[in-house]
């Protein structure tokens, strides 16, 4: 799964010399109570504003591409917020409101002008590192980016809730209270040793969960997708990989809905090396019930199980011509017909990229791949050929977002957020969060910012930190 992430990240953190740039206008402050009004909420069924950020990458897609954003300016803190917490999810903007879920099973909304605390609410109880079965995330809490649904007027979470529960919970952006709670089902009946990761998305109704493992692949865990009614009543489906063992769907991004509501995800190493093929390392199209209408898997998919090599280590890469881009732990990258992903060994192009972790953000034909090690990668994939246009900076490892004419995308060790050139990758500016924690990386792994207005938020091990410039 992810068993070589650290070393590569210590790596690039020793080699990596950043210029850091003064900061303006910084606000650290520490939760508090509600200090301002209620939030404006995003009517039911209306259209979000260029400030609202509702899902991981602003859209079902996960384009992460914000049209209608002002140019980026010159970058400074604006405030930053203590939540007594890792944010590992992209902060989600409704209105007036961010809303942000740490691992300590607290979800938060804060007055996005100030960061100020309008309410939080606990959603769970979070399991200790020593209470897992394995794992590398202490405490283990709401670990997903969520999504808001206009319909409902709610925005949802799943939480580690104690040993064995993932609890769904639909809160009312306004005030925080819980609307919706209910417990998802884990499809492989093994709840202790899943684990949930991948962000939130939502289909006609329904929220989907992804399941894989915990860090270090133990216990008999396997990949599955569950679909949780939204208004927490109503019949709840669910697709599990078929193999034996693992094939976890765990890549940050989540499911990637397509506009005829296709759900497509990518999973992980199987435990079958011989014999017929059992459907991991590979990306899955499914019906919005979950049956499974297409699967894609490399012609080495054995040795990819083999050697921890995941494919789904990235969410897939949905083109708006109705082609994906998939990359994972090998370097090497797939391109496929989302309509026909064609079996085993079906793919239109491939050609090495980079090892991918984490969400793409998508432009046309370019997809802007998370690297890790390379820094971030823009791949074009005109004429139905991979080509690799450039690479940024070394430490540019987060999922990176586009809007206001650049590419943001953080260095999670070093707490930095960057502003590339879209042309280029070139470095425009860069700026510290000025996270401050006593060990370890600044941000979570896999870390990538919300653009909201002239805002880029981003979720640390302590909180939220918003940045003038966007």
């Amino acid at each position: 799964m992810q068993t070589d992430l650290v070393r590569k990240r210590l790596a690039v953190a020793v080699m990596l010399l950043p210029v850091l740039l003064a900061v303006a206008c910084s606000s650290p402050s520490t939760g508090q109570t509600a200090t301002s009004g209620p939030a404006t909420i995003v009517p039911p069924g209306g259209r979000a504003s260029a400030t609202d950020w509702l899902q991981y990458h602003g859209n079902a897609a996960r384009s992460g591409n914000v049209a209608g954003l002002p140019a980026a300016g010159r970058l400074s803190i604006a405030w930053s917020r203590h939540l007594g917490g890792a944010v590992y999810g992209q902060p989600l903007v409704i209105g007036d409101t961010v809303v942000a879920a740490t691992q300590a099973d607290q979800v938060y909304g804060l007055l996005r002008s100030t960061g100020a605390v309008l309410w939080h609410t606990r959603v769970g109880t979070p399991l200790p590192l020593n209470r897992q079965p394995c794992g590398n995330v202490n405490p283990l809490g709401v670990t997903g980016t969520g999504i808001y649904d206009p319909q409902t007027e709610l925005v949802y979470f799943v939480a580690q809730d104690g040993r064995t529960v993932h609890r769904l919970t639909g809160l009312r952006v306004s005030d925080g209270k819980i609307v919706v709670s209910r417990n998802v089902p884990s499809p492989d009946h093994e709840p202790f040793y899943d684990q949930q990761r991948g962000a939130l998305a939502m289909a006609r109704g329904h929220i989907y969960v992804v399941f894989g493992g915990h860090f270090g692949d133990c216990g008999p865990y396997i990949g599955s997708v569950v679909a949780m009614p939204a208004t927490g009543r109503g019949p709840i489906w669910s697709y599990r990989v078929p193999t034996a063992r693992q094939a976890g769907i765990w890549a940050s991004g989540g499911p990637v809905v397509s506009a005829n509501a296709t759900v497509y995800v990518s999973d992980g190493n199987g435990a079958v090396t011989k014999g017929p093929y059992d459907g991991s390392d590979a990306v899955i199209a499914l019906t919005p019930r979950l049956k499974r209408v297409g699967i894609f898997a490399p012609t080495d998919w054995r040795t990819l199980s083999a050697n921890d090599l995941d494919l789904g280590s990235m969410s897939p890469a949905l083109l708006s011509d109705g082609r994906i881009l998939q990359v994972g732990k090998s370097g090497v990258g797939y391109l496929l017909n989302a309509s026909h992903l064609g079996g085993v060994g079906g793919q239109l192009a491939r050609g090495p990229v980079c090892d991918a972790f984490g969400g793409a953000a998508v432009s046309d034909r370019i997809v802007y791949v998370p690297c890790q090690g390379d820094g971030l990668t823009a791949v074009d994939t005109a004429r139905t050929r991979i080509k690799v246009l450039w690479r940024a900076a070394s430490g540019t490892s987060g999922s990176p977002v586009v809007g206001g004419g650049a590419v943001w995308v953080a260095n999670p060790y070093l707490g930095i957020l960057y502003e590339l050139s879209p042309g280029t990758g070139k470095v425009r500016q860069r700026i510290s969060l000025h996270v401050q924690v006593s060990v370890g990386q600044q941000l979570p792994d896999f870390v990538s910012p919300s653009l909201s207005g002239g805002l880029v938020l981003i979720g640390t091990m302590t909180g939220v930190v918003a940045v003038y410039g966007a």
